[in-house]
């Protein structure tokens, strides 16, 4: 009994030193991101954070030929648009860049922060959980990059250019803070690059037998309905062709995730297929 106590210790310590390590190797780099963009932040603000508040951006571009009233269908064409931000507290301007270099080391050191918790699990999986752990991985990475590319080029850029735009009455003029403008800016890019994770967290569920093919059959009109309203919140426009926008990748993100989990009789045959490789 003594002994079998021993070697559990042994076993959470060994853990223990093993995720320490792991821990310090991802603080490391990410410092090393982070100073390396703390010293290049000038310029990351001129031409890719401040980039859609003046209207030569590339997606008022492409929406040159939307020019409405304002009510079915807004001005986004970015003509004579510019919008100036302004500093309301003596350090804020620090403290975004400190914290601007963080989360932008954080998103670009993603896959080696995943692979670094990878690597500590790992060897606790059985050989065929490892073999579907990399194409999880980099289809997690894509779809997270890819949700904060089209957040960047689609959702921020119409969001910003409305809400800069929308007053109440003439009498009140929109002045822009910088820490509301960075807030905004964060929020929108992260939580898109999180909702393309979708599709990869309905496979894991689809490969744990949580949910079948038939949910997203059975549930597709809710979801559709739930996709309009969610889309409705992020663009606050009400246009139909913003709405369609954002609506569509969401929709799109619902049928990938569809076609991701397997049905009933093809999740059987996985589950089969499992038993035999862990029986060899």
């Amino acid at each position: 009994m003594t002994e079998r106590r021993e070697n559990s210790e042994m076993d959470f310590w060994s853990h223990l030193g093993a995720l320490r390590g792991v821990l310090f190797k991802i603080a490391v780099v990410v410092v090393i991101v982070g100073v390396a963009m703390f010293i290049y932040m000038p310029w990351i603000f001129d031409h890719i954070i401040l980039a859609p508040c003046d209207g030569s951006f590339i997606t008022y571009k492409w929406l040159g030929s939307l020019r409405g009233d304002g009510t079915l269908l807004p001005d986004m064409s970015g003509e004579g648009f510019h919008l100036d931000l302004i500093n309301l507290n003596l350090t804020s301007q620090l403290n975004t860049h400190v914290s601007l270099s963080f989360w932008l080391a954080l998103v670009l050191t993603f896959p080696f922060v995943i692979y670094q918790f990878w690597t500590f699990i790992s060897p606790g999986l059985y050989p065929h959980e490892k073999s579907k752990a990399t194409p999880a991985f980099i289809f997690g990475n894509l779809m997270f990059y890819l949700g904060v590319v089209c957040s960047y080029y689609i959702v921020f850029p119409m969001c910003l250019k409305f809400l800069a735009d929308y007053q109440i009455t003439e009498a009140i003029k929109n002045t822009i803070s910088l820490s509301s403008y960075i807030d905004n800016f964060l929020m929108l890019n992260f939580l898109m690059g999180i909702a393309f994770e979708l599709p990869l967290l309905c496979w894991v569920l689809g490969k744990i037998g949580v949910i079948t093919r038939s949910f997203f059959t059975r549930y597709r009109r809710h979801a559709i309905v739930a996709l309009v309203v969610l889309a409705a919140i992020i663009t606050p426009t009400g246009d139909p062709v913003t709405l369609a926008l954002v609506f569509l990748p969401l929709y799109l993100l619902w049928e990938l995730s569809a076609l991701l989990v397997p049905g009933e009789a093809s999740e059987k045959d996985t589950d089969d297929d499992e038993d035999l490789e862990l029986r060899d």
